[in-house]
């Protein structure tokens, strides 16, 4: 069976938004390393909402830092809670082996594995009570056949006489004297609890019975033994009383007879809120957690609900619940660390917020590394730097800082690069991307922005060198105006932003009055030239949020 994680802390994850840019990349990457290093007893994750642009995969590629990982939310899953499996058996043991192991864990169900070791099913508390309380006359039935071996481990007596292998499969005789009764009675498969009374051992041999156990350390003459073994029969001799003996008996079949073969089984990566309903529906409470192979890794029990703990994670880049993971609402909130307005993200606890006016998060984390006394690896160093370069459109965006500067200098050194001849290769590789369709500019990199309740604003923006895809504007628009009405935006704007000229194309889809009241007027292919406009977050989202 999969080993369940045993370490003590949580992973805190590091995500920048939903639509990542090179930035929010680079700052999830470089942030998680620098936690790492301060705080070496947590595992820091970066992570990534959406898929990645084509300039983020060239930045990647050119510092040799690791893609972050996709993280589709962070709501609790079924991995997040569960615990390791209370006291897994394979089906072939006895059914006394499986009632110690529910004793032992304090658990109310056992996971029962098969041979190849997948799941066959659980045994419950309620299914063992029920089996212990049964009776039939003045028997107790075995409910699956069972070898002579087990029946003698289970009244831990020791097998004299018989093959270990002979099977037992009716019911438990406790038998005081010989007579009548015994004969009419004492069907084939039946075992027989015998005292002293050696007379009645041998007339329970004599009457066919499969299986004789002799209780209270009395023992077998070797008369006794001799006809056991001429008939066959396994003769058994314990220490314990007839009454223990009897109620142990039926114990030791296998405990797959019992067996759930239907329990509630559910993945690792299902989600908690569908799992909660479907636990009060079973009376164990519990689900097992199986693999792709159908092999159980865990359990989730419907108490350990009651004390779960959410996933936690460290926003870099953003600070809107519209651009955030999945199920951040539910999460617990380490930090926020950003360079854009404050958002909608609300905490139950106060948290470290950092929201400072820079071009690039990534110039915060650069900053952080140095206030700790640390440098970034080289990787990060060069990733940070090429975010900032990005962000800031080569240092030429109104939004760049003197700090933003400084930090590029900085980095550039310790990566041992020029970072103006970095970045225009870095930008040059993105205009590498004229043959990608409309749908996928104008979902590349974008951003929602919150007007008021279910509105919303939605702004792309693809830098260029050149006009290459000025000259696509209708194809543009087109595209854009679906997407507003598919999603509701009142606008959603394309910014086409040439580095060189330092001018952007804004086109527009949906409300165009919108648009031309933060705009001014469109032309026919609903687009305007903006001299001097390179910036969404400080030139363009205002002007559509102020209408």
């Amino acid at each position: 069976m999969a080993q369940v994680s045993t370490t003590t802390t949580r992973p805190i994850y590091v995500s920048g938004h939903r639509k990542p840019d090179t930035d929010s990349i680079a700052a999830a990457v470089g942030y998680a390393e620098l936690c790492r290093e301060t705080d070496p007893a947590t595992e820091y994750v970066p992570v990534r909402l959406g898929e990645l642009s084509p300039q983020t995969r060239w930045c990647l590629e050119r510092s040799g830092a690791a893609a972050p990982r996709l993280l589709p939310h962070v709501s609790l899953r079924a991995c997040d809670v569960m615990a390791a499996a209370p006291g897994s058996l394979s089906a072939s043991h006895s059914i006394l082996e499986a009632s110690k192991a529910l004793t032992e864990t304090d658990a109310t169900f056992v996971v029962l594995l098969d041979d190849d070791g997948t799941l066959f099913g659980v045994l419950t508390e309620r299914t063992l009570a029920r089996q212990y309380v049964s009776e039939a006359s003045a028997s107790l039935a075995l409910p699956a056949p069972t070898s002579a071996r087990d029946l003698a481990r289970t009244v831990e007596g020791t097998l004299v006489a018989g093959s270990e292998q002979s099977m037992v499969s009716g019911r438990v005789w406790v038998l005081a004297s010989e007579g009548p009764l015994l004969l009419r009675t004492i069907a084939p498969g039946d075992i027989a609890v015998v005292g002293n009374r050696e007379d009645v051992q041998r007339a329970a041999l004599a009457a066919g019975i499969a299986a004789v156990v002799v209780t209270n350390g009395a023992g077998a003459s070797e008369e006794t033994r001799s006809l056991a073994r001429e008939l066959g029969t396994p003769l058994v001799t314990t220490d314990l009383d007839s009454a223990v003996v009897a109620r142990r008996a039926m114990f030791a079949a296998p405990c797959g007879a019992l067996a759930d073969r239907q329990p509630l089984v559910v993945g690792p990566n299902d989600l908690i809120d569908d799992i909660s309903p479907r636990l009060r529906d079973v009376h164990y409470r519990g689900a097992v957690v199986t693999d792709t192979d159908h092999r159980p890794v865990g359990v989730v029990r419907y108490r350990d609900l009651l004390t779960t703990q959410p996933r936690r994670v460290i926003l870099v880049d953003h600070s809107d619940r519209s651009q955030s993971i999945p199920g951040v609402e539910d999460a617990e909130i380490i930090e926020v660390l950003d360079h854009h307005h404050v958002g909608s993200i609300e905490t139950r606890l106060p948290i470290r917020a950092t929201f400072d006016p820079v071009g690039a998060t990534s110039t915060l984390v650069s900053e952080r590394f140095r206030e700790g006394g640390r440098e970034p690896s080289e990787p990060t160093a060069l990733l940070l730097l090429l975010a900032i370069l990005a962000d800031t459109v080569l240092l030429r965006s109104p939004t760049t800082t003197n700090r933003d500067k400084y930090e590029c200098c900085l980095l550039a050194d310790l990566a041992g690069v020029d970072y103006d001849e970095l970045g225009r290769a870095m930008f040059d590789a993105s205009t590498a991307n004229l043959t990608l369709s409309a749908r996928e500019i104008v979902e590349r990199d974008a951003k929602t922005y919150e007007l008021s309740l279910d509105r919303t604003v939605y702004i792309a923006q693809v830098e260029t060198v050149g006009d290459e895809f000025n000259r696509r504007a209708a194809e543009f628009g087109e595209e854009l105006d679906r997407l507003a009405r598919e999603d509701g935006h009142v606008v959603a704007a394309l910014m086409i932003t040439d580095i060189i000229a330092e001018q952007t194309l804004v086109v527009c889809g949906g409300d165009l009055e919108v648009a031309q009241a933060a705009f001014g007027d469109l032309d026919a292919q609903s687009s305007r030239l903006l001299a001097g406009v390179m910036s969404r977050k400080r030139q363009v989202a205002p002007l559509l949020l102020a209408i």
